[in-house]
């Protein structure tokens, strides 16, 4: 018998990309499935992030009878306004379910046609187990950030319905207080914690991950067998690793491609390279300690700069550098570093000559950085990068430091601390020792995920077990409602 999914990605363009290669999976995988992905509006306009538009026409363009895409029109909120992630899924629900109800009735009228089994759905859209319930349907979710910052925000909430969970969203960032949580091997410092834990916002969210029947992971069982281990005590719904999700596909445009003949000319492992995502900028200030650090260091460099946008939270690539960096800075450097806008990042960092990576720790970005074998330096910026810092630095030795806490959160627009030239250069000498530990990690961690991508390695044998468990929905799924 023939089954289907339904996909309900997050609006953003991270989200989205790493869902889609999810389902492309899927479909590989199981001949007998077939994947409808319902794409929601963007919260902004474009939906932050380069391309963001286009790829969302190419997907619709690219459908077929067993991964098809399904554009739910709407109009994005302004970006002067506050977003609202919960009043935006809200007014999505009606038109999901509309989509879904033409898909079933189509499905009882056409012969030989498949029965949805299930929705697999974004932990920001996990209000749509509404819908799935109308439906009769279970729902499952695709966690595209990692295992630990599930297992965390999972204990958190526990912690919150018991009463045992007394975080100050206006003191946390000041406390010296630490977490022992089971899915951790060391303390975590409460002064570390995502602004979206400390805030209770995510709780809600998290409670309602009990309703789901399972949880599918954007990353591998070696690299967070300790995580992995909590999730499998029987208190949470059962984690399939299954990544890492990494759209490799490299579009770049002739401005990358010089940027990619340049590093074909630098030596091996001798460029750093900084990259802060989507949605990560600075003030000029802080561009400028930037550009010091890099000047100190002697290292070549390739930094794509984007600086802060007033009243919102899309970037602008950097115009006019010479009026906001130190003076003679790209006289000084010119033949050893370029600065940039956008960055092809997989690109970039596939080249040989990429040594090190300072990054915002977005999940992505860390998984991209390990498949290539890069050591990166965290940086984190906003929502749980300031987790995914502390599992990578503290817990797994895979990244360096720049420093220990990193203040404020550039989404929640909480205050932001200037990082000064001597952290930044510091961080950086660190991360470009050729011969450290950290890259020696990063290497064998590297191995690890290829491994576990190909038949018989572990993300393979996860996602199979996934499909059988899905199969079993079959007989209790009703689609005649």
């Amino acid at each position: 018998m023939k089954f289907e999914l339904v996909f309900i990605p997050c609006h953003g363009i991270s989200h989205l990309r790493s869902s889609v290669e999810m389902a492309k999976l899927l479909v590989d995988r199981e001949t007998r499935l077939s994947i409808t992905v319902i794409i929601l509006p963007f919260l902004f306009p474009g939906g932050v992030g380069v391309g963001a538009s286009a790829y969302v026409e190419a997907l619709a363009a690219s459908s077929n009878d067993r991964l098809r895409y399904e554009l739910i029109s709407g109009e994005s909120q302004q970006p002067t306004a506050k977003p609202r992630m919960d009043l935006h899924m809200e007014n999505q629900k009606p038109k999901v379910r509309l989509a879904v109800a033409k898909l079933v009735d189509k499905y009882l009228t056409v012969p030989d046609s498949p029965r949805i089994v299930g929705f697999v759905m974004d932990m920001f859209c996990v209000s749509m187990i509404d819908v799935a319930n109308e439906f009769r349907i279970p729902s499952y979710l695709f966690f595209t950030s990692n295992a630990g910052f599930l297992a965390l925000g999972t204990h958190v909430q526990r912690l919150y319905d018991e009463g045992k969970y007394d975080v100050s969203e206006t003191e946390y960032e000041d406390s010296e207080a630490e977490l022992i949580v089971p899915s951790l091997i060391r303390p975590y410092p409460v002064k570390c914690l995502p602004h979206g834990l400390a805030s209770k916002e995510l709780l809600p969210m998290i409670a309602r991950l009990r309703e789901m029947k399972g949880f599918l992971v954007n990353t591998v069982a070696e690299l967070e067998s300790h995580a992995f281990k909590f999730l499998s005590n029987g208190d949470t719904p059962p984690a399939y690793p299954v990544g890492p999700m990494l759209n490799l596909e490299n579009q770049v445009d002739q401005k990358p491609s010089e940027i990619l003949e340049w590093l074909d000319e630098q030596p091996a492992k001798s460029v750093v390279f900084l990259c802060f995502g989507s949605m990560g900028r600075f003030t000029d200030k802080q561009a400028r300690e930037i550009a010091v650090a890099l000047d100190r260091s002697g290292h070549r460099f390739l930094w794509s700069l984007c600086r802060a946008s007033p009243n919102t939270k899309i970037t602008e690539e950097s115009t006019n550098l010479e009026e906001i960096l130190p003076e003679r800075f790209f006289d000084r450097t010119k033949e050893r570093g370029k600065v940039i806008g956008w960055a092809p990042q997989v690109a970039v960092l596939a080249k040989p000559a990429i040594g090190g990576f300072v990054t915002h720790c977005g999940w992505n970005s860390m998984l991209e950085s390990i498949w290539f074998g890069v050591p990166t330096a965290a940086w984190p910026l906003y929502a749980e990068q300031k987790f995914n810092a502390f599992e990578m630095v503290e817990e797994l030795g895979l990244a360096v430091e720049i420093k220990k806490h990193w203040r404020g959160d550039l989404l929640a627009g909480t205050a932001t601390e200037t990082t000064m030239a001597e952290e930044i250069e510091r961080g950086i000498r660190c991360l470009m020792e050729h011969d450290s530990e950290v890259r020696k990690r990063v290497s064998d961690m590297s191995k690890k995920c290829h491994l576990a991508l190909t038949d018989g390695g572990s993300s393979r044998i996860a996602l199979q077990k996934f499909i059988q468990d899905v199969l079993k929905n079959i007989d209790s799924t009703d689609m005649s409602l």
